[in-house]
């Protein structure tokens, strides 16, 4: 005679309860002063001539000969010059120009 095979019950433990962790964040000031304006500098670099470099501030800033003079100079003399301020949208506008007309430009915000 054979024994007859009860089939036994699935056990159900408690379900495991997770508790909730703290996650500490670091906070980090990612607020942007939106009064303080973007500045375009322009570097001075081994390859344009001065003459171009006036040039290419009168064709995108219409600047003056005398004021394309005086920032080109900037540039040449002081290895560096603003040549634009603005919204940040502006400031990118100008470098992408700027590196069209192949000048070393960068932006930042002003301090």
């Amino acid at each position: 005679m054979t024994t007859p095979v009860i089939a036994s019950q699935p056990s159900f433990a408690e379900p495991s309860v997770i508790e909730p962790s703290v996650i500490d964040e670091e906070k980090v000031d990612t607020t942007v002063d939106l009064d303080t304006p973007w500045i375009v500098l322009v570097w001075n670099d081994p390859i344009n001539l001065m003459s171009y470099v006036t040039f290419v501030f009168q064709k995108l800033f219409g600047y003056s000969l005398e004021k394309a003079t005086e920032l080109m100079l900037d540039v040449h003399e002081k290895g560096r010059a603003v040549v634009s301020t603005g919204t940040r949208e502006r400031a990118e506008i100008d470098v992408y120009r700027l590196h069209e007309h192949g000048l070393w430009a960068t932006m930042q915000q002003d301090k």
